[in-house]
């Protein structure tokens, strides 16, 4: 089966790392036909908005898409180009599967956290507003929905992934509206619908003093936006960094897969990046195209690309920022030749 799916480079570092990426698809056999579209900085630069409208469209057409990172300028009148596309296309559950990989020797081994993050709600609604000069105000929203939603999903991703518990973290003990809801949206939804899957609450604070002496403890999380931001790097850095762990932000009617690190301009166009994230961003569209259509053919690719991945590094195979010496299209080279 062949498939659609909007292809955005990014920026920085993305269009080296798309490259790779696709690369290593190829080489997989995955039938995928690729609608490239811009934006961030590569868009604004070629006389665009950060997020066009003919970006939207194919997305909207398509309701799949593959994103390297994107820059958004600093300054008034830019928003996020990642908040804009879960607006834009309801996409309220960011995953953030973190697993110690072969190879990437760390502080911690064992480490299996899936971190699930409401993603339209919260601080980053971006409602703010000047109460009085030198006062501003920024609005946390929480909704029965938005609550209610990102619970089931967590809840039902759980249970068909074989998952044993979810933990969420909350400051209910403070934000007694706010978090209060999220609490007992999830405990509701959790009671009524997923008793099979233990369930467990966590004050944020105590909870990340948790995370650091044993993350091995911990199996799904589940969290509101802001939260789920911040947890979501550091359990990043637990397995060694945002170059090696993958993301994708779902809603009901479509995804967006994207390597969750930053463009680094500072390294751009000199073969140095690790394609890591955005590959394994690549193997979760795979799997969810495989759930989604019903072809295994997607899902067995997805397989082999990991297994040839996860044994590259263990070779030793790989970028300078995991201690080696590949660059980025070696890198690439390395993987393909253990598909």
């Amino acid at each position: 089966m062949t498939v659609s799916a909007v292809l955005i480079p990014g920026d920085g570092i993305g269009p080296e790392i798309t490259a790779a990426t696709l690369r290593v698809l190829e080489a997989a056999d995955v039938q995928i036909n690729w609608i490239e579209r811009q934006a961030g900085l590569a868009a604004l630069e070629s006389g665009d908005s950060v997020l066009p409208e003919h970006t939207l469209e194919a997305i909207r057409d398509h309701k799949l898409a593959l994103k390297g990172p994107c820059t958004t300028p600093v300054g008034h009148g830019f928003q996020s180009v990642n908040v804009q596309l879960r607006k834009a296309f309801d996409l309220y559950a960011a995953v953030r599967p973190v697993r110690n990989l072969p190879g990437v020797k760390t502080r911690f081994s064992d480490v299996d956290i899936v971190v699930i993050r409401e993603n339209t709600e919260s601080l980053y609604s971006g409602v703010e507003n000047e109460i009085t000069p030198g006062v501003v105000m920024s609005m946390k929203v929480a909704t029965d929905k938005g609550c209610t939603r990102i619970a089931r999903w967590a809840f039902r991703y759980a249970r068909q992934r074989g998952r044993k518990k979810v933990t969420v973290f909350h400051k209910a003990n403070i934000m007694k509206l706010t978090d209060g809801m999220f609490l007992d949206r999830s405990k509701a939804v959790h009671d009524a619908e997923f008793s099979d899957i233990e369930y467990e609450t966590a004050i944020i604070d105590a909870a990340c003093m948790r995370m650091v002496q044993d993350p091995t403890q911990f199996d799904v999380l589940l969290l509101e936006n802001l939260y789920g931001d911040v947890v979501s790097d550091l359990c990043a850095g637990l397995v060694g960094g945002l170059g090696v762990v993958p993301g994708a932000n779902f809603g009901d009617d479509g995804a967006i897969f994207e390597a969750v690190h930053g463009s680094a301009p500072d390294i751009a166009g000199q073969n140095v990046a690790n394609p890591l994230a955005l590959l394994m961003s690549a193997v979760m569209m795979l799997n969810y195209l495989s759930d989604s259509k019903g072809d295994e053919t997607f899902r067995h690719a997805g397989a082999r690309i990991k297994a040839a991945y996860d044994e590259a590094l263990t070779d030793g195979q790989k970028t300078r920022d995991l201690g080696g010496t590949l660059g980025t299209a070696e890198f690439a080279d390395a993987v393909i030749e253990r598909l």
